[in-house]
C-alpha cells in the first residue's frame, strides 16, 4: 500500500511526488504519457534555462524517483474508494492501493468524474472542465486531492508545479499531524 498515489506525472504530479517521496511517504506516480508539456517549449521557468517539454518532464520525474517515488508508465483506468480508508487505482496491468490520491491529470477529468468528484467549468483557455477543490487542493472526497491545471490553476508549467508542491505539503502535513516544511540549507 502507498501513502500517496498521484495520477499524472507532469509538472504538477511529479512536483507533488518529489515532495511526498522526499518526506518519506511511500509514493507512486502514474504516467499516461499524455502530458501537454510533452509538446511544450519552456523559456519562462524561474532558475531554469530554456528547455524542451519532454526534457522538463524527464528531469522532474527523475527528481521524484531520486527520493524513492515509483513511476508506473500506464494510464489509470479506474479509481474507487475502498471501505472509506483507502483507494484502489486500476491500470490495464494491475491494481494499487493508497491512502491519499492526487489527480494531476492536466485537462482530463474523466477518472475524477467516474469517482464522483464534483466537476465544474474551467476558466483557462482550452480547459473545459476542472475538479472543484478548496484552497488546499482538497476535493469533496476524503483524502482525495487535485493539483495543477485539472484543479483550476494556470496551465503554465511553473504554476502547475508549484501547485503540486502546495498540495503535497498539505498532504504530508495531514499525514504527519502537524504542519510540514521542507527547507534545505547549503552544506559547507
Amino acid at each position: 500500500m502507498y501513502d500517496v498515489a498521484i495520477i499524472g506525472a507532469g509538472p504538477a504530479g511529479a512536483s507533488a511526488g518529489l515532495f511526498t517521496a522526499k518526506a518519506g511517504k511511500k509514493t507512486i506516480l502514474f504516467d499516461s504519457g499524455k502530458s501537454i508539456t510533452a509538446k511544450a517549449w519552456v523559456e519562462n521557468h524561474y532558475g531554469v534555462d530554456a528547455i524542451e517539454g519532454p526534457k522538463l518532464l524527464e528531469e522532474g520525474q527523475k527528481q521524484a524517483q531520486k527520493f524513492g517515488a515509483e513511476i508506473v508508465k500506464q494510464e489509470v483506468t479506474k479509481v474507487s474508494e475502498e471501505n472509506g480508508a483507502l483507494y484502489e487505482i486500476e491500470t490495464a496491468e494491475g491494481k494499487y492501493h493508497a491512502e491519499h490520491v492526487v489527480f494531476a491529470t492536466g485537462m482530463s477529468v474523466k477518472a475524477a468524474q467516474d469517482l464522483g468528484l464534483e466537476i465544474i467549468d474551467g476558466k483557462e483557455p482550452r480547459v473545459a472542465k476542472i475538479i472543484k477543490v478548496d484552497e488546499t487542493g482538497h476535493t469533496s472526497l476524503p483524502k482525495v486531492w487535485a493539483a495543477g491545471t485539472v484543479a483550476g490553476v494556470s496551465v503554465h508549467t511553473i504554476i502547475t508545479s508549484g501547485d503540486g508542491a502546495k498540495v503535497a505539503i498539505n498532504i504530508i502535513s495531514q499525514l504527519n499531524g502537524k504542519r510540514y516544511v521542507d527547507h534545505d540549507v547549503m552544506k559547507k
